[in-house]
Parts: C-alpha cells; structure tokens; sequence
C-alpha cells in the first residue's frame, strides 16, 4: 500500500464521485444531523419531560397539595371543577385535603405519581431546615471506587463501615398530609429506622483505568437521604449513545452506492487496469468515509460533554467508536460486493443496520451486569458520558472483536475486487463461495482461513449471549444450540467453497486432512475468547455455556483443553467429508456435527454444572 496513491485515491473520490448523492439526499442528511445536534443538547441536559402534561388535576390555590402539583412538570392544573371530574376530565380532584381518584389505570398512575410527589416536596422542605441532623437523621454516601484488580467490587462505606439505607426518615407526606378515598394516608415511616445491607454485587459503579475524562451524566458518588438514592439506570446515556450510531446509516448508504456504482457502471475497471493495488483503491475509496464518520462522532462526544458542564472530553467515547465505525463500512463493503443492484444493496445495508445496531445497544441494556454490557463499545461511551473509567482489559474486551471483525469483512470483500467478480452478475451465494475461496490454494490455508473467521463467530456468539441472558435458565440451552451452529459452520463452509472451485481433490483422506486442519485452526483462534476473562463473562452461566472449550482453569486444565481439540477436529472432519460429496452431502454432514457438538456442549454443561 502505497499512501501517495491511496490519498490521490481518496481525493478522487471526494471531488468526482461522492458516493452518487444527490442534492435531496444532502439535505435529508443535513436536516437529520441538525435535529440530532438539537435533541441531543437537551437530552443530556434533562431538558425533555416524556410525561410532561400526562395528569389533569383540579385543585384550589388554598389547597396543602397545590404547590406540590404545581410543581410537577407531570400534572397540568386547573381549578377544583366537581362537573369535569365526574366527566373524566381530571384524574385527581383535590378539596382541601381531600383527594378524589378517578377509578381507572390512569387515575390510580396519577395518584401514585401524586405520593411520589409529595415525597420529594417534603424532602425539599426538609433540606432547608436549619437542623440537617434533625430533618435526616440517616444519610447515605455511596462512593464510586478504583478498581485495581479484577476481583474487586464496588464499596459502599458510611463512616468507614458497612452502609445501611432505611425505608424512610423524618417528616410527612404531603404539605399538610390527609387521607384519601381510597384510605391511603400522606405520611411517611415517620423516622423509624428499618435497615438493610447494601449489595455491592447489585451496584454498578465506575471502574479506574483508561477513562475518567469527565462526562456529563455522571457523579463521583451519590449522597443524602435513603429516598433520595434510587438504583442507577443510565437513560438518558442510552438515548445519547444512540445519537452516536444514527449518523452511521447515512454514511454506509453513501458508501455502499460508491461501491455499487463501481461495479455496475464498470467505473471500477480503470482503477483495477491503473497501476494501484487493490490494498490502494479500497483504502483511497473508504478513508473519506472513515474519516467523515469519525468527525460526525467527535463532534457529537465533543459537543455533548461541552454543552452540559463547559469542559472539552469525549477521547474514551471517540476511541471506543472507532472499531464499531469500522465494522459499519466493513460489513457495507462486503455487502455492496456481493449485491448486485442498489434494490439488493438497500436490503443489504438494512439488514446490516439492524443487527449491528443490535450488537450495539442490547448488551449496553445490562448496566447492572458489566461482563455483558461490556459487549458492546457503546458501554465504554455510557461510562464515558457518566464520568465512569474503564480498564484496559474491559476497553480491550469491548473494542478489539469489532475491530478484528471489520478487519474481515474488508478482506473477504478484498477477494472479490477483481474484474471477474465485480463486474459478473452472479448470486449472492456464488459471490460468498467466491470470497470465502479465494483465499485458498494449498492445505493449510483452510486453517488459517478459520482462524480468521473466529473474530466474526465470537462477535456474534456475544451477541447472543447479551439477546438470551434475560431469559433464564432456557438460555443455557439456547445458547449452546447458537454456539454449536455458528462454529460448525465457520469451521465449514470455507471448505465447501474451495471444493465448488474444485481446489482440492474430492477424496475422503484429503477431506479427512483439511478436517482436522480446519479444527486445529478454530482451537488455536478461538483463544481470542480468553478477553472474556477480563470482564468476568465466564462467571455467568451462560458465558460459561458460550465459551466452554475456550477458557478453562483448575485440575481439569488438560482434559478441558484436549477435549475441545478433538471435538474441533472430529466435527471439522465430518462436514469436510461432506462438504466433498456436494451440497446435499454438506448439509447433512454438517448437521451431523452440530449434533455432535451440541452433544457435547451438553454433556460438558451437565457433568461441570
């Protein structure tokens, strides 16, 4: 790869092509971006109220309860009116004291939401009294420590000792509290003292490391009074993460197209018959792309940490958005080789939308659990916007699959960049033959080749796991199917390839031999799955189930790591076998191994379990 001619390359396409995008389509993507740098803003100042206005409550000026209501962004005020109540136009009619409830789902929310209220306006009154110990006699401070070993928990101290939260303190729960029609009081425990111990396995907390630049959703540590402190749940982080990913759509559809464009137009030949490599020519053509996305996401990290506090960070979020805006063009350019219209490239980039839009934001939904939120890199972005610092194991574990999967899709897509692949109007399953065979000329390649498909089975075997954790103890099973499907195939399909191109002999010993190559292959790369070590996945049952074979410890070290060899290998063989027989004869010797696998995968689980 030459940089001068990669460059030229690149300014070609800024300058000449573009991607074939018109001027509607750039005013779509400006009016896009501009909405997300408006909404943006206000999410990560808490300016946007999704249940602004939701209840209608009547209510005197005289009435205890009127500044409680009135200061509720949730409810809308109006006067004590008995006719529009017995309409249904108010939920809660409050007289005085008295508190009328309308007898449906929504009037029993809004009476709910209306004790919440007045919890949190006595605890306002409350922190103005002089006497601080007296208004609080228990107060709670969690403080968010280093993690400097990977055994370590988050501590929750108060006054050097084990903290405790109680169900209530001091005060009552409305202005003037009053009984209601339904016999619920306004007061609260009334100080009584009822504690509990804090888990620190329930929390979760910053870790040291790589990080700690500064966010604008985050604290150092949470302290006050035990009503005051509610389970974390980082909201607002979510929606901003997925500001970073929207951008994304609208680069890969102009990617993709230049890609396409290449090929349908025979644009694409000039370049190949140029003395450049083809190293050259999908580099030059994909940089400004890169490099535009990875301005979009660095203004968006920049802005939005600015924006809230004044402070310039977002280093950690860009970095983690790097290899996950390269598995978007990669998996793009891999799908505008083997499409073979913009109507095939549409339901391409679509489908690589949604599942890698998938991969992003299912893990990061598991705060609470960190070795599956840390699936995803847009968790790093999450800790990053909460002022949260993360390990270089965890960040490692987080970014370097993406990175290795985008690195893949742009090889495989390598392959086929040649004149009788871009410009030949073959299937889909051809141009997949043709990408996974290409690289295959002797033996021992079909190890490599395997090798180098772990990268993209490990991605989507995490993506599984963050999908069926929350569906308990089914998901042990479910998983074990997943795993059993995907390492099959990867362990296959490149050998039924190389036989349609009739690269090896079809013979039972030579298929017997790129087997057991193929299995040694996958032990050797599916190593990669020990990162999951630094997160702690294992210590899940089912990443325990996910990864079984790749990562072991304990007396039964060398049973553990022979068994999964011979699996490897003895499964490898049978779909090898065949694979040289012909499609019918794959699909069934690659059934087969699947159940062999998932056999066990099973016996494994049940004998450890």
């Amino acid at each position: 790869m030459q940089i001068r001619k990669l460059l030229r390359i690149a300014r070609w396409e800024v300058t000449k092509n573009a991607g074939g995008v018109d001027r509607r389509t750039v005013a779509v993507v400006v009016a896009a971006i501009a909405l997300l740098a408006l909404v943006a803003p206000l999410v990560a100042a808490g300016g946007v109220g999704v249940d602004s206005g939701l209840y209608r409550v009547g209510v005197d000026e005289s009435s205890p309860y009127y500044d409680v209501v009135r200061q509720d962004d949730t409810f809308v005020v109006t006067g004590p009116d008995a006719t529009a109540y017995d309409d249904g136009d108010l939920e809660l009619l409050i007289t005085g004291e008295r508190i009328r409830v309308q007898p449906t789902t929504k009037g029993e929310a809004a009476h709910d939401e209306l004790r919440s209220s007045v919890q949190q306006y006595n605890d306002e009154q409350l922190k103005l009294e002089a006497n601080q110990s007296a208004a609080f006699p228990v107060s709670v401070a969690l403080e968010f420590r280093s993690q400097t070993g990977l055994g370590d928990r988050l501590r929750i101290d108060q006054d050097g000792g084990e903290a405790t939260e109680t169900d209530g303190a001091g005060g009552d729960d409305g202005g003037a509290a009053g009984e209601t029609d339904d016999g619920a009081a306004g007061e609260a425990d009334g100080g009584e003292n009822a504690s509990r111990s804090v888990d620190p396995d329930t929390e979760s907390g910053g870790v040291g490391g790589l990080g700690g630049l500064g966010g604008p959703l985050g604290n150092e540590g949470v302290s006050g009074s035990p009503s005051d402190i509610d389970p974390p749940f980082p909201f607002e982080s979510l929606v901003l993460a997925f500001v970073f990913v929207i951008p994304m759509n609208f680069v890969i559809q102009a990617y993709g197209s230049t890609i396409l464009s290449e090929r349908i137009n025979r644009r694409g030949e000039l370049l190949l018959v140029s003395p450049v490599s083809r190293l050259d020519i999908i580099g030059g053509k994909t940089l400004p792309y890169f490099l535009g996305a990875m301005a979009i996401e660095g203004a968006i990290a920049v802005g939005l940490i600015y924006t809230v506090d004044g402070t310039v960070g977002g280093l950690v979020s860009i970095l983690a958005m790097t290899p996950l805006v390269l598995l978007f063009l990669g998996a793009t350019f891999l799908g505008a080789m083997f499409a073979r219209s913009f109507k095939e490239l549409t339901f391409v980039t679509v489908t690589i939308t949604v599942v890698l839009t998938s991969y992003a934001f299912v893990p990061a939904i598991f705060t609470d659990v960190g070795a599956i939120a840390l699936i995803s890199p847009l968790t790093i972005v999450v800790r990053n916007l909460q002022n949260e610092g993360v390990t270089l194991g965890e960040f490692a574990f987080s970014t370097l699959p993406p990175m290795l999967s985008a690195i893949v899709f742009f090889g495989l897509g390598s392959g086929l960049y040649r004149e009788e692949d871009m410009f030949d109007q073959r299937s889909i399953r051809g141009r997949v033959l043709d990408a996974l065979a290409g690289p295959i000329s002797r033996p021992y390649h079909v190890g490599v080749m395997t090798a180098v498909l772990i990268p993209f089975v490990f991605v989507l075997e995490l993506l599984a796991v963050a999908s069926l954790f929350a569906l308990g103890e089914i998901s042990i099973v479910l998983i074990l199917v997943v795993v059993a499907v995907l390492e099959e195939l990867a362990k296959s399909l490149h050998i039924y390839a190389a036989y349609e191109h009739r690269t090896f002999e079809a013979r039972r010993k030579v298929a017997l031999v790129l087997g057991a190559i193929s299995g040694v292959g996958f032990f050797l790369g599916e190593k990669l799955a020990l990162l999951a070590q630094l997160v702690g996945l294992p210590e899940l049952a089912i990443g325990e189930a996910a990864l079984q074979g790749a990562v072991f410890t304990g007396p039964i070290l060398v049973l553990f790591l022979l068994a999964p060899l011979a699996l490897h290998v003895t499964t490898a063989a049978i779909s090898a076998v065949g694979a040289g027989r012909g499609k019918r004869s794959y699909i069934l010797g690659v059934g087969i191994a699947i159940l062999v696998h998932l056999g066990y995968n099973l016996a494994v689980v049940t004998a450890v379990a």
